[in-house]
């Protein structure tokens, strides 16, 4: 009579919950947990993976969730909705020990859930420490290598070199200077040569200038004296 009775419950139960709807964008943890087969576990990760990648855009999302498959898709997607009031009561918490089967179910979906995230928690947590302290080798590498102390043969060579390129800066300098001295010499010397011979010159052609105005006078005197000459040869001459 007691299993009749739990039957019948179960099928009014299963009545009343194949008309009510769950929307599984605002669904609680607790009513979530009130579709068939979900059972808390997935109901948590249905929560978190809400909260982390938002709101689902097809009913059909819901199998990303860890634990979600196509089976329990295919017992709850009659009663799931993305939008709308979520129109069945959060499931009671069951006060009776649960059953040894329903442990182990439980236990399989908590551990199938919890497997990815734990996986993906371990690798970001070992890329975590993975990372500062590849920068923290980089970083005493590069402070090693700047503050690595030269050997005396390095210091000596390194002193001998500043040494010569300090040498050889000098004895450049000095020979611009006398070249550029010589050069300064050069230069002076040609311009006084230049000068001289522009006044020796000058000084010639002012003499023969001098010397011609002078020679004027005597010559045009000279052509006088040799017209009076021939002037008394021609009075001198007997008449015919």
């Amino acid at each position: 009579m007691k299993k009749v009775l739990a039957i019948v419950l179960a099928f009014f139960a299963s009545i009343s919950i194949a008309f009510a709807s769950v929307n599984i964008n605002t669904a609680s943890k607790e009513q979530l947990d009130s579709l068939p087969g979900v059972g808390p576990v997935k109901a948590q990760a249905i929560v978190d993976y809400r909260a982390k990648n938002g709101p689902f855009k097809s009913l059909e999302d819901i199998k990303k969730v860890n634990g979600i498959g196509d089976k329990t898709f295919e017992d709850i997607k009659g009663q799931i909705a993305l939008s709308g009031t979520t129109t069945v009561e959060a499931k009671k918490a069951d006060t009776k020990p649960a059953a040894p089967a329903a442990k182990a179910e439980a236990k399989a979906d908590a551990k199938a859930a919890a497997a990815p995230a734990a996986k993906a928690d371990a690798k970001a947590t070992a890329k975590k420490e993975v990372a500062p302290a590849k920068e923290k080798a980089v970083a005493a590498d590069a402070k090693k290598a700047d503050k690595k102390e030269m050997t005396a043969a390095e210091k000596k060579a390194a002193a001998a070199d500043e040494k010569k390129a300090k040498a050889e800066a000098a004895k450049k300098e000095a020979a611009d200077k006398k070249a550029k001295a010589a050069e300064e010499k050069k230069a002076k010397a040609e311009k006084a040569k230049a000068d001289k011979e522009a006044a020796a010159a000058k000084a010639k052609a002012d003499k023969e200038a001098k010397a011609a105005k002078t020679d004027k006078p005597a010559k045009k005197d000279d052509a006088k004296k040799d017209d009076a000459k021939k002037d008394d040869t021609k009075k001198d001459a007997p008449k015919k």
